[in-house]
């Protein structure tokens, strides 16, 4: 068993390497009124079934904090595997702000939330935010879903981007399990 000291546990490098190891889906998280925001975002999850709620986390530093704080509801769309662009657009902050940044892609406005929902996405998700709780240089914001929808490539399989080794990439799908009697 490895053990660490109090430095490599501090060290921001080995803790993004680390978890790097951990494969995520992409999505880009957003907020719709007066000045509509959006940010590509991996750290994202399900955190219960009953109540339903999911999580997104945000640094306390992007603009997308206190948009999504003010906003008190969100959109979220997840990516399929071909908008590896549409991540790279969301995460660079030289994009354009305000509804500008949407001229990007097709989108359309969350019929409970009034989110950008991202065009081309393999699920969109509507929430309403539940709770928020410090998470050291980020914020975890909780979401309480109140509308979503999957779309996939008519076999019920839609494929999404997936971030894993600092890199985006695109799950191969496995062969069909023979069955032999």
């Amino acid at each position: 068993m490895t053990t660490f000291g109090t430095d490599e546990l501090a060290d921001p490098v080995l803790m993004r390497r680390v978890c790097g190891t951990f494969a995520t889906g992409v999505t880009v998280v957003s907020v719709g009124g007066d000045e509509p925001h959006a940010m590509t975002a991996n750290s994202f999850s399900a955190v219960s079934l009953d109540p339903p709620l999911i999580l997104v986390c945000v640094g306390r530093d992007a603009l997308m904090h206190q948009a999504l704080s003010r906003a008190g509801a969100f959109g979220v769309s997840v990516l399929a595997a071909d908008q590896e662009a549409v991540a790279r657009y969301y995460a660079d902050r030289r994009r354009p702000l305000g509804q500008e940044q949407f001229e990007f892609t097709e989108w359309r406005p969350g019929a409970r939330t009034a989110a950008p929902l991202l065009g081309g996405a393999a699920a969109h998700i509507e929430c309403e935010l539940w709770r928020s709780y410090d998470g050291g240089d980020h914020t975890i914001f909780l979401g309480r879903p109140c509308g979503m929808r999957r779309y996939d490539d008519g076999d019920g399989d839609g494929e999404a981007l997936v971030f894993l080794g600092g890199r985006f990439r695109r799950l191969e799908r496995a062969p069909s399990a023979v069955v032999t009697s």
